[in-house]
């Protein structure tokens, strides 16, 4: 009699019963293996607050077109009365065409709920389906406007739709792209301040005077900066009126 053949596979056979258990053990291992890779490669990623788009909404409120179209919620199933919400539109734009002529309004907002945090967001459908007049004028709410003084801050500026929860903030020049597309399509621009100022880490930005804050960011997004401002309270936002010439790279 011959020596004992080694168990033989080829793809078009029945697999032999000798090679079932080591075939059984390499595909537990790699299934664990990798497991075990994706932990420690999203263990080591920056915990960006949990944010994410959580389906469609709605909300009644007051909006505020400048500097950047935010609502101030009278009625919502998942805001809360008060909250304070950044509006954006469809892809890297953002909601000042579908605002112009609604401030000081009582409208009804439509879209993508966004959250981050206490940040929270809406991408707004296209035209009037996304926002438009309420029916009923006759709610009202008091915004308060409260100055909390002069501040120099830490931070990075972000846009405010994507680190409200449309994407996952990352790093690099990647991350900075995605950041001037979206502020260039004139999304409302955030500062993440490296402590928190009145309660909160994320600040809507401003020119000095109140509005819109333009070009003169894309320089400095993505990147740990250092920049002076007065900051102001509106209803639940915060916002950071910068002196643009204090911009500088923190070291």
């Amino acid at each position: 009699m011959g020596e004992p053949q080694e168990p033989f596979f080829v793809g078009w056979g029945k697999l032999p019963k000798g090679l079932r258990l080591f075939i059984a053990s390499c595909a537990a291992c790699l299934v664990v293996g990798f497991g075990v890779i994706s932990f420690l490669t999203s263990s080591t990623q920056t915990d960006t607050g949990g944010g994410a788009f959580m389906g469609q909404t709605r909300a009644t409120g007051l909006l505020q077109e400048h500097p950047y179209p935010i609502l101030h919620v009278i009625e919502s199933p998942h805001f809360e009365r008060g909250d304070t919400i950044l509006l954006s539109g469809n892809g890297k734009r953002g909601a000042i065409d579908q605002a112009i002529g609604l401030d000081g309004q009582i409208v009804q907002a439509n879209g993508l709920r966004l959250d981050r945090g206490d940040l929270h967001g809406m991408q707004l459908r296209n035209g009037q389906r996304g926002l438009r007049l309420a029916e009923d004028q006759d709610q009202s709410l008091v915004v308060s406007v409260e100055k909390l003084g002069r501040w120099k801050l830490n931070g990075e500026i972000c846009d405010g739709k994507c680190l409200g929860g449309a994407m996952r903030p990352g790093t690099g020049l990647a991350h900075r792209a995605c950041a001037n597309l979206c502020l260039l399509g004139d999304v409302a621009p955030v500062f993440v301040s490296s402590g928190p100022v009145g309660g909160s880490e994320f600040l809507l930005m401003s020119d000095a005077v109140g509005g819109a804050v333009g070009p003169m960011l894309l320089d400095y997004t993505a990147i740990f900066v250092e920049v002076e401002g007065d900051v102001e309270r509106h209803g639940a936002m915060l916002v950071f009126k910068i002196a643009p010439e204090t911009i500088r790279i923190a070291q």
